[in-house]
């Protein structure tokens, strides 16, 4: 069997070439490469001789050299993710969704952060494409216009030609956010409009007064507080909250958040004002991120799958690298009501 031997700290590394796993089954490196690449010439190979393979470069670790094959075919095998805050636990999930499913096919993905810079993000998209990524994923971020390349984008919004948007059901997730609060026996509800630079806040908005208009209650101004800043933490919803509580003219006694990390300030900043979450108000989030359920109390929140969400997107986005397949303009995510203690019947 042929390898290649390397010393690294006074030890000798065997290397495991393609053409060891070709040897080691009996069959050319052409058809191995085939397989290991799953690219199109595989779909002529036999199902148990393609076990076989993928058998043997587990027994022999092979690792194959991405570098060499990148130049042979031209190809980097690379994606980039374009998000809005990296730190942020939305963002987050969906880009630990995206990594699994490309470290499962074997491709890299950079990521960058434009913090809301349009100049920024029209900078790092020209950055990404001269690194040769096959494909672009945008995270909360809207695109101003079509990309040269396959491109999906996760809460984007905006109808965009060749771009393919991965939006959550908001009516579905308005419906089933009120119609609980409403079943509590809640009317006097407030709400926490997300800041204008998030692709998620006019379509959530516009579903919740849909959604309220049907149910019969009522969307007052005076309940209404206008979120600005930075969502990615608890610090932007707390302030806001203390200034409605102080300047508040109307009873309420339920709290729709825009997102689980404002419903976080917001029970902060009832707590603080004496207010006991749920007796005095229940509170909704939207999200459920990691920390829902481990704060006090629990949140009762609306789930994105966002892992999943992150998946579907790396999955759609090689199936059209890989597959040639035509892009879809919209993929729909249901959303799903998680109830927790954050949320009790309305006091009379």
């Amino acid at each position: 069997m042929e390898s290649h031997r390397h010393k690294q700290d006074g030890r000798k590394l065997r290397v495991v070439t393609l053409k060891s796993v070709a040897d080691h089954v009996g069959l050319t490196p052409s058809t191995v490469s085939a397989v290991l690449n799953d690219s199109a010439a595989a779909r002529s190979v036999p199902e148990h001789t393609k076990a076989r393979i993928l058998a043997a470069s587990r027994e022999l670790n092979y690792r194959p050299n991405y570098l060499a094959r990148s130049l042979r075919v031209q190809r980097t095998y690379t994606i980039g993710v374009i998000a809005r805050d990296l730190g942020d636990a939305y963002a987050a999930m969906i880009i630990s969704g995206i990594e699994r499913h490309l470290r499962q096919q074997n491709f890299f993905f950079l990521t960058v952060a434009h913090h809301n810079d349009k100049k920024l993000l029209d900078t790092y998209s020209q950055i990404l494409l001269q690194r040769g990524v096959e494909g672009l994923i945008s995270v909360d971020t809207l695109l101003g216009e079509s990309m040269s390349l396959p491109t999906i984008a996760i809460a984007g919004h905006r109808p965009v030609e060749g771009v393919t948007n991965i939006l959550l059901d908001h009516r579905r997730a308005a419906l089933l956010a009120l119609q609980h609060l409403f079943d509590l026996g809640h009317r006097e509800i407030a709400f926490m409009r997300g800041p204008h630079y998030s692709s998620d806040s006019n379509d959530r908005w516009k579903a919740i007064l849909d959604v309220a208009r049907e149910l019969g209650l009522t969307v007052r101004p005076e309940l209404t507080i206008q979120l600005d800043g930075d969502l990615s933490t608890p610090e932007v919803a707390y302030p806001a909250t203390k200034a409605f509580l102080h300047s508040r003219k109307r009873p309420f006694t339920a709290l729709f958040a825009f997102n689980d990390n404002s419903a976080l300030g917001a029970i902060s900043a009832f707590q603080e004002a004496g207010l006991h979450v749920p007796r005095d108000v229940s509170v909704v989030g939207f999200d459920d991120i990691k920390m829902a359920p481990y704060i006090n109390p629990s949140l009762t929140t609306v789930r994105q799958p966002l892992f999943k969400m992150g998946e579907i997107a790396a999955r759609s986005l090689l199936s059209q690298i890989k597959n040639s397949e035509e892009y879809v303009a919209e993929i729909l995510i249901a959303p799903e009501l998680v109830v927790r203690k954050s949320t009790a019947r309305a006091r009379a």
